[in-house]
């Protein structure tokens, strides 16, 4: 569904509409084109081109793979993750704990569900970098206490706000929110903004209602305000690009 906004526009796409991923270990759904699954209209938003909701089965996982020039940001939704690289990082991911891996000139990598019985899910969203090639890094921040504040906080960013990781690209920034039943706040204003909420739901002006998985793609909208739903509040995931 596309919507006018006062500025530009809002197309909203909905759960049922993404790309999926099913295996006996695995449950994917893509908002954009990823692996086999290839549709040349939707190939991102701004500059987030990946951004995958997934299911991992207890004790199954991504074995090691390798990764080149891109920055990817991991949200943990519920679960643990734990990563391992080729650099000699290794962690574990868990709500709260933002994570970023700039794979740069080339890195190899392992993500794996380490509990016997519990499911992990969580959120992966690839960015461009403002530059290629440089040394693979790795950063995780808890960011727990920010978002127990309420309202958006930025938890990946390249314009050096306090409190998050960073992001080699200049001109992105993710916030999060986990927001209270009822709870508003305003999409931040920009080029461009990718709107996806992961939990619960919320009220987007000038889009009506916005369910778990399904997402809006902002361009030049302005800074509508979205509401979370008075019941279930929701946990939403906003990229910016300038």
């Amino acid at each position: 569904m596309n919507a006018k906004s006062r500025e530009g526009t809002i197309d909203v796409r909905r759960k049922d509409q993404r790309f999926a991923t099913r295996t006996d270990w695995l449950k994917s759904y893509h908002s954009f084109s990823f692996g086999p699954h290839y549709d040349p209209d939707n190939v991102g938003h701004g500059l987030l081109i990946v951004n995958n909701d997934d299911v991992i089965r207890a004790g199954t996982g991504f074995m090691t793979h390798p990764h080149r020039d891109m920055e990817i940001v991991t949200w943990v939704l519920d679960g643990e993750l734990e990563h391992k690289d080729s650099e000699g990082h290794k962690g574990i991911i868990y709500p709260g704990l933002a994570q970023r891996m700039s794979a740069g000139t080339g890195i190899w990598h392992s993500e794996m569900n380490p509990s016997k019985s519990k499911d992990v899910r969580l959120v992966q969203m690839w960015v461009l970098p403002d530059t290629e090639s440089i040394n693979p890094g790795y950063e995780q921040l808890d960011v727990s206490s920010q978002l127990a504040k309420g309202g958006l906080v930025p938890v990946a960013s390249g314009r050096g706000h306090d409190a998050a990781i960073s992001i080699r690209q200049k001109n992105a920034v993710l916030w999060a929110g986990r927001l209270k039943p009822g709870e508003a706040v305003k999409v931040p204003d920009a080029r461009s903004a990718h709107l996806y909420v992961a939990k619960g739901s919320a009220g987007l002006e000038g889009a009506g209602t916005l369910g778990e998985g399904d997402a809006a793609r902002l361009m030049g909208a302005g800074s509508p305000k979205l509401m979370a739903d008075a019941k279930t509040g929701a946990e939403i995931l906003i990229w910016e690009s300038r």
